[in-house]
């Protein structure tokens, strides 16, 4: 029987090429999109899951003060103290949450690697990768240990035992103590882990949140009990001790400065549901959770319109096959054999779709990791699992309505050729177009809304011009001549024909500065930005000065007590008058905080992405505190023989200024690009998934024409008997889908207003969501509509007469 019913399908399959290609073809879009949506949910999903301490870990954040910002670093006391008085906690690890890049040595080789952490002891402890030589206990207990992962081991001492060997970092010697295997994907994966992170003098400094640190609790431990505990070790040690010094009361001083707030993430959830921080969370970042749910809603939403789009088409090309089903039920089938016949050629169909499909996520697979910075691969025991699970959806949700459909066919009325005139199942039909229209509405008005976020994004005065700037890093290693170094670069460099301009901040267009100190002025306290710079560096960036003046080497004082604030800072200060207003800062000389005048605002600029507000800012120069912060160079090149100047420029740092580093630049322009990076990956993801959407929808809007159409064959030959013309024809056939298409794009417009608009909340500056977009989404859906109906209601009004009339 299967055998038959397999003959059955091939002829068909002959018979109607071409609605079996779109049939297979829909399909095939709609499962790629899910596999696609799937392998990225699969990836971030599993990070740290092969951890078994997970369910214990907690990365410890801490929300400074009134101003809300939450960092994902401690200090050294708090940790210490943590671990001395909670007896929930098993163990602190101080950790870098970011990656260093730097040479490591070994002999005469050398390597730059980008992904090295600096710890304490415990650090295998938290994250206990398999250690496949050496040391398996107290690895970083020595200053001087190092761990180095099985690839980058290969990498510096080929086929060496690198245990005991010595290796420099940052002109350092350490001992490789072990050598571990990365398990991925993880939130931590250095490929060097050295020991040493703890400084002498930051053991007793409550004020340096300088260190990332993760706590380990005891199974079952009542977490909202450790929260408590930890908040009311900066209660004691901080709020009441401050409170005390200031001389005020407790409910004063927090009234005044706020109150440190202690927040604990899991390790388990860290990646996706971590909480949002001001700076680096984790080495390898967050994940992006909106993106994940925005690539799983499509995904589905596509999956669904390829449902809809072969239901329609199954049924619009079931009449063909109502006499043969006619003739089955009178020669003895009964209605589930004939169910369970067309589920079997839907599985058929099917089967070829997943094929087709996996052929299409195969090769586009290296574009999708390219879009996502991923390694994704088609493997692992769960995407199996789930392809089956697919494959049994897509059978049941695809095939159950058209099999019963052609199973209720009446047989005296397809034998007598009368089927042609009912309607049964038609609203169901006109019912799934209209569904497929709202979902080709939301579509295009998503994308055009996106893309005009992202437009504006890419087009708003940032408040700086960064073009022919450049930024170079300067990676020198003696902290303590590092300014002499510069200033001997700066007179050196500015020699090179094509060097216009050169100066420097702590700090990078689009990842804020370097560090950031509290203080209180007027009883309003306030944690701002603070911009160690070069003189002339708001001139060469063309940064306004709104009032008063920039700091100059002609004064004296502007490298001792002088400096600028922005506009945001003087309005949170309430200063309507602020130049020559004294301010006592966050920053001590021992003897007390230190005094400084205001000479001059700065005008607001984005030194953050445009989904963070302008933070406050202070500006001073890099001689005052000489904290030597800043890690690069900006130089601004002539357009003219740009070539030739870069070529100038990486001979005189290589030589000169750290000859371990390859010559490296990035234009600013394009630095600050990367802060809007995520929004143009979903610009780009809507783009695409418009051409799918658009592409099934002409399919399914195809497939119903057809159908409509072919059913009223013999009325539109009388109504040309009759003298109709072809116009009125055209008009007549193509009123209803006129209908359909206003009603979809009114189902579509709600969800895709809300959405959106919640989706723009993420910005702190955005567009107002306009009439334009859904204006053109309706015209444009109008015009796809008119275009194909028209094309097949043309086609038809050109029948022969005679061929349709005459048996009547």
């Amino acid at each position: 029987m299967i055998f038959n019913w397999f003959k059955i399908f091939i002829y068909h399959l002959k018979q109607s090429k071409l609605f079996s290609l779109l049939n297979v073809l829909g399909l095939s879009i709609g499962v790629a999109s899910v596999i696609f949506a799937i392998l990225y949910w699969n990836n971030e999903h599993a990070y740290d899951q092969w951890n078994p301490e997970k369910e214990n870990v907690y990365q410890v954040l801490n929300v400074i003060g009134s101003t809300g910002d939450t960092w994902a670093t401690s200090s050294i006391p708090f940790g210490q103290t943590c671990k001395a008085t909670i007896p929930e906690i098993e163990q602190i690890c101080f950790v870098n949450d970011w990656y260093n890049e730097a040479v490591v040595k070994y002999q005469n080789k050398k390597v730059i690697d980008k992904k090295i952490t600096v710890s304490d002891n415990n650090f295998f402890d938290f994250f206990p990768f398999p250690i496949v030589k050496g040391a398996k206990k107290d690895i970083l207990k020595e200053k001087n240990s190092v761990a180095v992962s099985e690839e980058q081991a290969k990498l510096l001492f080929d086929n060496e035992d690198p245990i005991g060997k010595s290796i420099t970092y940052n002109d350092q010697s350490y001992i490789v103590k072990s050598v571990y295997r990365i398990v991925r994907p993880s939130s931590f994966e250095p490929n060097y882990v050295f020991g040493g992170i703890i400084r002498e003098g930051d053991i007793n400094n409550w004020g340096n949140f300088s260190y990332g640190l993760m706590i380990k609790v005891k199974k079952n431990a009542d977490m909202n009990v450790v929260s408590k505990k930890l908040h009311n070790v900066n209660y004691v040690n901080r709020t009441l001790k401050d409170a005390k010094e200031s001389g005020q009361t407790v409910e004063q001083y927090i009234k005044e400065n706020g109150e440190i707030k202690v927040i604990l993430d899991q390790l388990k959830t860290l990646r996706l549901h971590g909480t949002k921080t001001t700076g680096s969370a984790s080495p390898e970042g967050k994940g992006n959770l909106q993106l994940i749910y925005i690539m799983a809603g499509l995904s589905i939403l596509i999956l669904v319109l390829s449902l809809v789009n072969y239901i329609n088409l199954a049924t619009a090309s079931a009449i063909k096959r109502a006499k043969e089903v006619g003739v089955r039920k009178i020669v003895g089938a009964s209605k589930n054999q004939i169910i369970t016949q067309f589920i079997f050629e839907t599985a058929i169909i099917v089967t070829l779709s997943i094929l087709f499909a996996l052929a299409i996520v195969e090769l586009s697979l290296p574009y999708y990791n390219s879009f996502l910075r991923k390694t994704l691969t088609m493997n692992g025991g769960e995407f199996y699992l789930q392809l089956i699970l697919i494959f049994g959806l897509v059978i049941i949700l695809a095939g159950i309505f058209p099999a019963i459909y052609i199973s209720n066919f009446e047989t005296l009325k397809v034998l007598k050729g009368n089927f042609s005139r009912s309607k049964s199942g038609i609203w169901i039909r006109n019912s799934m177009l209209i569904f497929q229209f709202g979902i080709a509405a939301f579509f295009i008005i998503g994308a055009l809304i996106v893309n005009s976020q992202v437009d504006y994004m890419m087009n708003k005065d940032l408040g700086f011009n960064g073009n022919q700037v450049i930024r170079i890093p300067f990676n020198y290693q003696d902290y303590n001549k590092k300014g002499d170094k510069y200033q001997l670069t700066k007179q050196e460099i500015l020699k090179i024909p094509g060097v216009q301009e050169v100066s420097t901040f702590a700090g990078t267009f689009g990842n804020s500065t370097n560090s950031s100190s509290g203080f209180t002025h007027n009883g309003v306290f306030v944690q701002p930005r603070n911009v160690e710079m070069d003189f002339d560096f708001l001139k060469m960036m063309k940064i306004k000065i709104v009032e008063g003046r920039d700091l100059s080497p002609k004064f004296a004082s502007d490298t001792i007590d002088n400096w600028l604030i922005n506009e945001t800072l003087a309005k949170t200060l309430g200063l309507k008058n602020a130049v020559n207003t004294v301010i006592t800062s966050g920053w001590s000389n021992g003897k007390g905080n230190l005094k400084f005048k205001v000479v001059g605002i700065v005008k607001d600029f984005h030194i953050t992405g445009l989904q963070n507000k302008v933070p406050p800012m202070v500006f001073i120069n890099m001689k005052t505190l000489k904290w030597n912060n800043f890690q690069n160079v900006y130089v601004k090149v002539s357009p003219d023989n740009l070539s030739e100047t870069l070529d100038k420029l990486k001979t005189y740092w290589e030589a000169n200024v750290n000859p371990d580093y390859p010559f490296d630049f990035e234009f600013v322009n394009k630095g600050f690009a990367k802060t809007y990076e995520e929004q143009v990956k979903q610009k780009d993801l809507f783009f695409i998934l418009n051409l799918v959407v658009i592409t099934i929808a002409i399919f399914g809007l195809f497939a119903l024409a057809s159908f409509s159409m072919e059913r009223r064959l013999k009325e539109i030959a009388i109504r040309k008997t009759l003298g109709a013309e072809t116009d009125v024809l055209l008009k007549e056939l193509s009123k209803q889908y006129i209908l359909f298409c206003l009603m979809g794009f009114g189902i579509g417009i709600v969800p895709a207003y809300i959405l959106l608009q919640k989706w723009l909340e993420d910005f702190a500056f955005r567009i107002n969501i306009s009439p334009v977009p859904f204006s053109i989404a309706l015209v444009s859906l109008l015009v796809l509509t008119l275009l194909i109906v028209l094309a097949k209601a043309y086609q038809v009004t050109k029948i022969d007469v005679l061929k349709y009339l005459k048996y009547e």
